[in-house]
């Protein structure tokens, strides 16, 4: 559609500049979009990295008095981890999503853990 306009608009035929201009904007446009490509797929993937470092950063040791088993068996997990998601804590204590949120829930409510959004899914980490 553009060399159609150049053919239209320039009268030097084939040996206009405006015909070089084109394959130059061409190939800028190309450089831009793979840059920007190549910068979210860095960010997608840093972005994840960096907040595991902070999270592992943070270890503490937390009392588990007054916790249930099922309780402490997930802060067990949730520190020998580092931080897990909240679907692969519910395969690993084998309970559904339901009994999962609300002891997450709870262990939330005693400052014990807390739930980072990232997406659809929820991060678990210690607090």
């Amino acid at each position: 559609m553009i060399k159609a306009n150049i053919g239209l608009s320039c009268s030097h035929g084939p040996t206009c500049e405006m015909y070089n201009g084109l394959a130059i904007q061409t190939w800028i446009s190309i450089a831009v979009v793979a840059v920007v490509f190549l910068i979210g797929l860095f960010l997608i993937f840093a972005k994840e990295e960096i907040v595991v470092k902070k999270i592992k950063e943070k270890k503490k040791k937390v009392s588990l008095d007054g916790l249930n088993a099922s309780e402490k068996e997930a802060v067990k997990i949730i520190q020998e981890s580092g931080g897990i998601f909240q679907a692969d804590l519910m395969e690993k204590i084998g309970i559904g999503k339901v009994g999962v949120t609300r002891l997450l829930d709870k262990l939330e409510a005693k400052q014990i853990v807390e739930r980072k959004r990232r997406g659809m899914n929820n991060f678990v980490v210690m607090r």
